[in-house]
């Protein structure tokens, strides 16, 4: 693992969805194993570029998205690398089965792509709206679960995995995320990245949190309490070694999820947590509800997963301490 931050941590004008779909060309055309599977959603997704380019290795299986993980998973038993995509709560609700006997209990090698993860399915509402979709990956045995930060890390993601044999799920914003790393930083598959180091608490945050892991790091230093930052982006396999040095070091932990807080990123923490070394623990997600319609500003708010309420939430775990 090699990285450097951004400075600004702007939303990139550069949507994920490009990044997704240019990387994909980028292996397609060293690898003619690569092949892209989608649910009708090409235009959603952008990955017409790679259709365009690579019409014998497209299949757009329509609304169907069992079928699709199936047809994926064949297409691995036949040595292909299947990459399908569908919105998130698609391919992890409505295909769970086909992903668990079809791919996991197969032994296939398919990467399941579920974009729009929780809060961002915005004007889609709760019927689009995932937070259960990496719970429900995290349960399925030998799966890899990794939620890419932002656009760095996502092309980084997609190359590692398109070499790493098995069942993997990605969650990834369609459009716009915050730039947190700069290009040409590594990052390793089930290790977490330390991006601000501290004493008094840690907050593990992945995904859409870890900005706002940032910034109410940076709210805190100026009321003087040190903060350590770890961007948790696997979440299966979690790097408890990195959970068990921050509980030991810091004595507290503050998990942050674009997630329901069951099952989810918190509950994997509190696992390793309560096995190997206890420490009073806070959770920052959703609490256990369905989504809604709205703006994300709107409903970063609505389910609390802002910088403030991380703030409040170290506040809380520090009283406990």
């Amino acid at each position: 693992m090699n990285f450097t931050l951004s400075e600004k941590h702007d939303d990139n004008p550069i949507e994920m969805r490009k990044v997704y779909c240019d990387t994909l060309i980028e292996l397609a055309e060293k690898n003619d194993r690569i092949c892209v599977l989608d649910a009708d959603l090409m235009a959603a997704m952008g990955t017409k570029p790679f259709a365009e380019k690579f019409p014998e290795r497209t299949i757009d299986c329509g609304i169907q998205e069992a079928n699709m993980i199936g047809v994926a998973c064949g297409l691995s038993v036949q040595g292909k690398i299947p990459f399908a995509h569908t919105f998130a709560p698609f391919c992890t609700r409505r295909a769970c089965d086909q992903i668990f006997l079809s791919g996991a209990y197969n032994k296939a090698n398919v990467k399941v792509i579920g974009s729009d993860p929780g809060i961002t399915a915005a004007y889609n509402g709760g019927t689009h709206m995932p937070f259960e979709d990496m719970g429900i990956m995290r349960l399925i045995p030998g799966m890899t679960v990794i939620e890419p930060t932002d656009n760095v890390m996502l092309g980084e993601m997609v190359k590692q995995v398109s070499g790493r044999y098995g069942m993997c799920y990605l969650r990834l914003v369609r459009r716009s995320a915050p730039e947190i790393y700069k290009e040409g930083s590594t990052f390793e598959i089930g290790k977490a990245v330390p991006i601000i180091d501290g004493k008094d608490a840690t907050v593990i945050a992945s995904g859409y949190c870890v900005k706002e892991a940032i910034d109410a790091a940076d709210i805190l230093a100026r009321k003087g309490v040190s903060v350590r930052v770890l961007d948790m982006f696997t979440w299966k396999p979690l790097d408890e070694d990195a959970v068990i040095r921050a509980a030991e070091e810091t004595g507290a932990i503050v998990t942050a999820e674009n997630h329901n807080i069951i099952n989810g990123l918190g509950a994997a923490v509190s696992q390793a947590v309560a096995r190997r070394y206890p420490v009073p623990m806070e959770y920052v997600g959703v609490q256990d509800e369905f989504g809604e319609v709205g703006p994300v500003d709107y409903l970063r708010e609505r389910f609390g997963l802002t910088a403030e309420h991380i703030v409040a939430a170290v506040e809380r775990v520090l009283e406990r301490k």
